[in-house]
């Protein structure tokens, strides 16, 4: 029996010393793949690093591996947790902010900018303004829309990232990563390649997304498919999105290749950026060899998001060269009468501290543009102006549903009313998607709902509501101090209502407006449960056969509503854990305990949820819930009490 306490004093003693130190080694390997922009495996050595201890900075490079995956839910969260630490930084919680604000929680966003105002003296009255000002309008946005439909092009978007349509030969031409598991589209402003010495990147996978790397591709209107455009672009990584001139015989695309003698820094790491390349049609209707643009420094800077002019005399693009107004600037170069190019221009009265992408120039003199620097909803809003003379008139927002708190870009027009747009919003099929646009019809019917704790049954001010159209259009409005909201609905129509606030479980309903030939009210309420970290949640009816841990039919019913609550809420993490009363020996009540929590755990992750979401936790008897203890004579309703499956949520 001695020996037997040693042992386990010995085995103790070994976890808790090593426990630090195997944090450490996955924090490290952690970091190589940050370095490397392989930020999915980068987030999943990171949460095994803080589930092994809960540090600042595991927290931190959470926040910002989500952040780069464009993942706004679990950057909030991350961020959330990082800007409540202790010796948290001032940039964190401007992160949070900004995570809010992504996630269309503007009242909150705010909140968090001015408590970042308040602790960094740098911070100007303008940039608070803005925003400040920002939020505020995109509430108000948001209560008014514009009267314009914006649809998911289904038959063009995929599970990965889809963007940048343009118009080539009454087709559109897009770029896509296809193929791949886990997308996301690229800021211009970040180099789209980085590798260390040893070996080139993947040729098939990136590891910023784990995805395929971006191809040109062109919708087939006569089949309704999708193919890939026929252009050897000489590189085997990204490609894309691209421009024509109107008569479709000339191609500006963006592009990344690997010198034959890349530029390695002292950490022994080459950095590539983005160029852009052109290419004509020869005489066969094939596209000849591309040409590098005359500005090109892929060592140095990055250009992209080319837009020819109709006439082919014109080249906008971005670039984040030296000498900039911010992240990314917008460019025009001009054809000289010898047909070279000439010096790219700084388009300074459209250009911000922030980044601008995807210029577009209309034959009216119409530019479109997007900009993270001017009041918006969040990320990259579309913004339009006037040019005439080569002066533009000062860039008005699009709004909503135009825009939304995430990114927004491409918008390029096909007539008058209609186009296209790409953006990453939420409830999207992939990353980034295509969305068409046009004019909204008259609305007859309307949808009002009140979002209430499910306990207290007291409004909830700030609660985002979600109304999504089936196989169509996605709205969503923040509550007043009411907890009131109002929609208006399409006639014929099914819709999902879900809500959705900070610290709460969401709740969600249906409706539908077929059969309703008149003006009609429709009236859904939403209750919301309040999360308390580590309070205990009996799950009912998890029963095991006798001396056995395997997961029954009965007890599998039970589980898949804990799957459901975890899909419908992604950011939490959970303990499951078991308990047993107090018949039988301890140390085997124990261990038959443990065992049902791996398997009622392993049952959770085999149905996609991700492993580091959820722990295992054996709790025996020595958590019982009355006075059955041992040789304590109980009945067996009071023994059933104790034999339970509880879980508690971790974190949010």
């Amino acid at each position: 029996m001695k020996k037997l306490l040693l042992l386990i004093l010995f085995l103790t003693a070994f976890i808790l010393t090593t426990k630090p130190v195997l944090a450490q080694y996955v924090l490290n390997a952690a970091d190589k793949q940050y370095k490397l922009f392989n930020y999915i495996n980068a987030i999943d050595l990171y949460e095994q690093a803080y589930n092994k201890k809960k540090t600042l900075y595991a927290a931190e490079q959470l926040g910002k591996c989500y952040h780069f995956i464009k993942d706004y839910k679990q950057t909030e969260s991350w961020y959330a947790i990082a800007a409540g630490m202790p010796e948290t930084s001032a940039d964190n919680v401007l992160q949070y902010a900004k995570a809010l604000q992504q996630n269309m929680k503007y009242t909150e966003a705010k909140e968090q900018y001015q408590k970042y105002a308040s602790t960094n003296k740098q911070v100007t009255s303008v940039q608070l303004k803005l925003w400040e000002v920002s939020c505020d309008s995109a509430l108000l946005w948001m209560k008014k829309p514009t009267g314009i439909v914006i649809d998911n092009e289904k038959k063009l978007n995929t599970a990965q990232s889809d963007w940048g349509a343009h118009l080539y030969q009454n087709s559109v031409v897009f770029a896509s990563d296809r193929g791949g598991v886990i997308e996301d589209k690229q800021n211009v402003h970040r180099p789209f390649l980085k590798f260390d010495g040893s070996k080139k990147p993947d040729r098939n996978i990136y590891g910023w997304t784990g995805n395929r790397y971006l191809r040109l591709f062109i919708e087939d209107k006569n089949k309704d498919s999708v193919s890939v455009l026929p252009v050897n672009a000489g590189t085997e990584y990204h490609i894309g999105p691209a421009s024509f001139t109107a008569d479709g015989n000339e191609m500006y695309f963006t592009l990344t290749k690997i010198p034959k003698k890349p530029k390695y820094g002292k950490d022994g790491i080459a950095t590539l950026n983005l160029e852009i390349y052109s290419c004509k049609k020869d005489s066969t209707g094939k596209w000849t060899v591309p040409t590098p643009f005359k500005y090109n420094n892929a060592e140095a800077y990055s250009n992209g998001d080319p837009f020819i002019s109709a006439d082919g005399n014109s080249l906008y693009f971005v670039s984040s060269m030296p000498n900039g107004m911010g992240g990314t600037d917008i460019y025009v170069s001009r054809k000289t009468k010898a047909g070279d190019w000439d010096t790219p221009e700084n388009l300074k009265g459209l250009n911000t501290e922030g980044n601008e992408r995807t210029p577009v120039l209309d034959q009216q003199g119409n530019f479109f543009f997007s900009s993270d620097g001017r009041i918006g909803m969040g990320g990259l809003d579309i913004f339009t102006a006037k040019i005439l003379n080569g002066k533009n008139a000062e860039p008005v927002n699009l709004h909503y549903p135009i825009n939304s708190s995430q990114d927004d870009f491409a918008y390029i027009k096909s007539n008058d009313q209609t186009g296209y747009l790409s953006s990453n919003r939420t409830d999207g099929i992939g990353s980034d998607d295509i969305y068409s646009f046009v004019p909204k019809q008259v609305i007859a019917l309307w949808l009002v709902g009140k979002v209430m704790d499910r306990n207290s049954k007291k409004p909830l001010a700030h609660a985002i509501v979600t109304l999504k159209k089936i196989n169509g259009q996605v709205l969503k409005v923040e509550t007043d101090e009411t907890g009131d909201f109002k929609f208006n609905l399409d006639q014929a129509s099914d819709y999902n209502l879900t809500g959705d606030k900070t610290g709460y479980r969401g709740d969600a309903s249906s409706l539908t407006t077929h059969n309703l030939n008149v003006s009609a009210e429709i009236r859904r309420d939403l209750y919301l449960e309040q999360i308390i970290i580590d309070k205990p949640i009996r799950i009912e009816n998890i029963y095991y056969d006798f001396d056995k841990s395997n997961i029954r039919p009965d007890a599998a019913i039970e589980l898949d509503k804990l799957v459901k609550i975890m899909h419908d809420n992604p950011t939490i993490w959970i303990e499951l854990g078991s308990h047993t009363d107090s018949r039988g020996n301890d140390q085997y009540n124990q261990w038959l305990s443990q065992s049902r929590a791996n398997s009622a755990v392993q049952y959770i992750i085999d149905r996609g949820i991700n492993k580091n979401r959820i722990t295992a936790k054996g709790y025996g008897e020595s958590m019982l819930l009355n006075q059955c203890s041992n040789g304590v004579k109980c009945s067996e309703a009071d023994h059933q009490l104790n034999r339970r499956t509880e879980f508690k949520i971790t974190k949010f």
